[in-house]
């Protein structure tokens, strides 16, 4: 086994090398390609998430292995090779294995025991199986990586040591307020609907967020994420938003998560400014339609009129005016201190630009109370806090919470000075788990993977060896047949039952001659510094190399072959 990594991660290059690093989907199959075609590589897989980026490779010569790879990584990503080589580590052989069964359990990660790596390596994998990249030894270790991984998360508690990087990233926006309590009524933007965007969307939904709007490029992914988020039991409301109204979203949400692939900024900081101008406020439903309000009743043509007024200023401006204040009509129903009756209003995720349904049955003192309330905001006495209006650090209310889990950023890092604003990126995710305390239970994760990493290579070393003792037997059985077949020309009246039990002794002979031997090779070929007895067996018996290479290649293709239909 001569396996290589090269690459790069939160660990050894700051977010913003990160970030220019990452790879498109595109790039993953080009840099494994060049990777195959490079001289010293047999072999290869890229591993890429949103905080690393590593080339496993098979080579025959480490440092021309190292130059290559790291050459390759420079040329995919984009950054200079000078500017890029202080980061990169470099790790072989057992030390390798070691890195990426490490990995796979969580200890290497940006949030300690995050299980969403096993999916990104479970991806990787079958990326180099559907180019044709992986070979025995990339299989062999991302298969076993993976029962690795799983191994750790279901014999300890290292589920214990940190949440998923979406529950870490919500704990540091809820700034030390129980999750569920600072999500619950919330209104929710997720953009992407990706693995990553799915599991937010989840588990913005599990917490207890009252609705999720989810925005994707594709829309049909968007709305296959909105109708299973709405099917889930949760009673979360979910629906499909064009990528295109983005930017408008933001005006009627408290919360948003972002995860894509795009190249650029899917929010600006301008956006992030446009939308949280003007601070907190209370903001009027989207109901459905009510029936009218009886024409006799009390107060009936007051209430008409000003609702009249408010559906001409919504129709014309996308905005209403109540009690001298101008307020945008985007939001759906948040009760939280708004004096307006919630049973009085049905909740319906409608557009903005069709408010105006909204008003049909509200009176005008409710109207009027509302726009009072509006105005006073926060300081209007008996009254509740709008849900939304969370704490800085700085003491500022926060209007809007953004989370951005996309390597390169989705959110303009701006967004981190916009007053009412509150972002949560991977770099700062970096700096707060940077110092976590470890659990226990990661000391029995490293007992797992230390074991692990030694079965793994023993069992390489012993597969090495393999197929050259493979070609001995087959020399052996050559011999014995060439030999039975001069007893013949010599003996020609043996009949058969004699023939058969000479040609059973002989095989017998050589069978116990070699049994101990090739045993004993084994054992000593699956310790460290093993490999040079295959060498020596082939020396000493003068085997074929190009004999023992098939074997290789047969054992090879087999291994392939199981490895495919087991994904």
């Amino acid at each position: 086994m001569s396996l290589l990594v090269v690459g790069l991660s939160h660990r050894s290059a700051p977010v913003s090398v990160l970030e220019r690093a990452s790879l498109s989907a595109d790039a993953k199959v080009k840099l494994v390609h060049d990777t195959l075609a490079a001289e010293p590589a047999a072999e290869a897989a890229v591993l890429a998430t949103c905080n690393r980026i590593e080339l496993y490779a098979d080579v025959d010569k480490f440092h021309a292995g190292v130059a290559e790879l790291s050459t390759l990584l420079a040329q995919h990503s984009g950054v200079a090779l000078e500017e890029l080589t202080p980061h990169l580590y470099v790790h072989y052989e057992d030390r390798a294995v070691h890195h990426l069964f490490s990995v796979a359990c969580g200890l290497d990660s940006m949030v300690v025991g995050e299980g969403q790596i096993l999916g990104q390596i479970k991806d990787a994998l079958a990326l180099g199986q559907e180019l044709h990249t992986a070979g025995r030894l990339v299989n062999d270790l991302f298969q076993q990586a993976l029962r690795v991984g799983k191994r750790a998360h279901s014999e300890t508690g290292i589920d214990r040591a940190g949440q998923s990087l979406v529950t870490f990233g919500l704990e540091q926006l809820a700034a030390g307020a129980e999750v569920p309590r600072w999500a619950a009524g919330k209104r929710a933007l997720v953009i992407g609907a990706g693995s990553m965007s799915s599991l937010a969307a989840a588990t913005l939904a599990r917490v207890g967020v009252a609705e999720i709007a989810v925005a994707n490029r594709t829309a049909e992914r968007a709305e296959r994420l909105a109708e299973i988020l709405a099917a889930s039991g949760t009673g979360v409301r979910a629906w499909a938003v064009p990528m295109a109204a983005v930017a408008d979203q933001l005006t009627r949400v408290d919360l948003v998560v972002s995860c894509t692939g795009a190249t650029g900024l899917v929010l600006t900081g301008d956006d992030v400014a446009r939308a949280v101008e003007g601070g907190p406020v209370c903001l009027l439903p989207h109901p459905t339609p009510a029936p009218a309000a009886d024409s006799a009743a009390p107060g009936a043509r007051d209430t008409a009129g000003v609702v009249a007024r408010l559906a001409l200023a919504a129709r014309t401006h996308g905005r209403l005016a109540d009690a001298g204040a101008a307020r945008t009509l985007t939001a759906p129903p948040e009760r939280d201190g708004c004096p307006l009756d919630p049973q009085a209003l049905a909740a319906d995720p409608a557009p903005a630009a069709e408010g105006r349904s909204a008003l049909t049955g509200v009176d005008a003192s409710s109207l009027e109370l509302h726009g009072t309330w509006a105005d006073q905001g926060e300081a209007t006495a008996q009254r509740q806090p709008r849900r939304s209006a969370r704490t800085r650090t700085d003491g500022s209310a926060v209007r809007l919470a953004l989370l951005d889990l996309a390597m390169p950023r989705d959110i303009d890092a701006a967004a981190h000075h916009v007053p009412g604003v509150r972002l949560v990126d991977i770099e700062s995710l970096a700096e707060v788990s940077a110092d976590a305390p470890m659990a226990a239970d990661v000391d029995a994760v490293r007992a797992i993977v230390a074991a692990e990493v030694a079965a793994f290579g023993a069992a390489q070393r012993a597969a090495h060896i393999t197929p050259t003792v493979v070609a001995l037997r087959a020399m052996a059985a050559e011999v014995v047949a060439m030999e039975v077949a001069r007893l013949d020309g010599r003996l020609p009246d043996l009949d058969e039952r004699q023939r058969a039990e000479v040609t059973q002794t002989v095989r017998r002979v050589v069978d116990k001659l070699l049994h101990a031997p090739t045993v004993r090779v084994k054992q000593l070929a699956s310790e460290p510094g093993g490999a040079g007895y295959a060498e020596a067996l082939r020396e000493l018996f003068d085997l074929d190399p190009q004999t023992v290479a098939s074997v290789s290649r047969a054992d090879a293709a087999d291994k392939n072959d199981d490895s495919g239909r087991a994904s």
